[in-house]
């Protein structure tokens, strides 16, 4: 997110800033708001569906975490299609700007190293809890966030931004201290432990992952074509989907994928469509996300994350009957709010940013 400069020393400088931060400002108000729309939607609906879909598959007997990790990201070929039709990164920017292979690599592998192992935490998480209380705890990410964008990305602190980390971190810590909680089948609190604290451990890492892609949009690729989001999710998503295989092969929970399918709860078809939904849902999520982050900021991809928390508890109680007592209610409120104070900062701060770059644009014609 930009920082706002009142110096007037600085007033020639924020025009080729806003240009560099904020490629999208040349698109009419109403128009940058749509495309955060129609982010915002792939993310809250691919996430929640995604929960609901990868809860279902524990209870109808799944077990593997290798296979709950892999289809986190085993979707991402489908993005080639919509690639296919947007020009390629090399032609949206110069060849001057435009990093050299080696240094690609280097950003993706790495990406997607990180992104396995925050998938493999969260499978984890997911397999020891609700999927009401799994979708809660995932609100502290934004906790985390805030400091590594702070110290990685110089995003800016608000007292609206302090007051939305404060609330959704109390969120979550209501959910932690909770003695009602409920759980999965068979798991006793020892587990739900643990998956709390996978479940915690994956949203810092997921935290400092987005920080990390919202620094290489800014200091690596340096590309203002949607394009480049498709391709920083497809290639982090294979050097992610291969690890996974490579985990799946190796603890040998491939062996167990036959039986598993058979004495699946609600059929083999049934198992086969949850595996492949369960794919989707992450993939279009993914999407929403990678875009917000390029579109806005990683802190604001993250705030968007916990729409889901009025969405994923709710449905949750709705089609996996999970239990919705006053705590998490309360828990789930306090998100609501948390995730409203922070969007309303965000319109206070775009706001000001295209004030500001109308009067640069303006004190720029003055002088021409």
């Amino acid at each position: 997110m930009l920082h706002l400069c009142t110096d007037n020393q600085e007033l020639i400088l924020i025009k080729d800033d806003v240009t560099n931060q904020l490629p999208f400002l040349k698109l009419k108000r109403w128009q940058w708001w749509v495309l955060v729309a129609v982010n915002i939607f792939f993310l809250v609906a691919g996430q929640s569906a995604a929960v609901l879909l990868g809860r279902f598959y524990y209870d109808q007997g799944g077990n593997s975490k290798w296979l709950a990790t892999l289809v986190q990201t085993a979707a991402f070929p489908v993005l080639f299609i919509p690639l296919f039709f947007l020009p390629s990164s090399q032609e949206a920017s110069s060849s001057s700007r435009y990093p050299s292979f080696i240094i690609l690599v280097v950003v993706y592998f790495v990406l997607g190293i990180i992104l396995a192992g925050d998938n493999m935490l969260y499978s984890v998480g997911l397999l020891y809890l609700s999927a009401s209380t799994y979708s809660l705890i995932c609100a502290s990410q934004l906790a985390f966030n805030a400091v590594f964008s702070y110290f990685i990305n110089s995003q800016k602190f608000t007292a609206l931004i302090f007051n939305s980390v404060v609330v959704l971190s109390l969120s979550a810590a209501l959910i932690a201290v909770n003695e009602d909680s409920d759980t999965p089948s068979a798991v006793s609190r020892w587990r739900y432990t643990i998956g709390f604290i996978c479940t915690l451990a994956a949203s810092a890492i997921y935290s400092l992952l987005l920080s990390l892609m919202q620094l290489a949009f800014q200091k690596v690729l340096k590309s203002e074509s949607f394009g480049v989001v498709l391709e920083v999710q497809i290639y982090t998503s294979l050097v992610a989907s291969g690890v996974a295989i490579v985990g799946l092969f190796a603890s040998g929970e491939w062996k167990s994928l036959g039986g598993e399918m058979e004495a699946f709860g609600k059929g083999r078809l049934s198992y086969v469509m949850t595996i492949v939904w369960t794919a989707l849902s992450w993939q279009v999520c993914s999407v929403g996300v990678v875009g917000l982050v390029y579109v806005v900021s990683s802190l604001f991809s993250n705030v968007i994350s916990t729409v889901s928390l009025a969405v994923t508890p709710v449905a949750s109680v709705i089609f996996l009957h999970d239990k919705m007592n006053g705590v998490k209610v309360i828990a789930m409120l306090m998100a609501i709010w948390g995730f409203a104070t922070y969007i309303y900062q965000n319109y206070l701060d775009d706001s000001k940013v295209r004030k500001l770059q109308s009067d640069v644009t303006e004190s720029h014609d003055d002088h021409s």
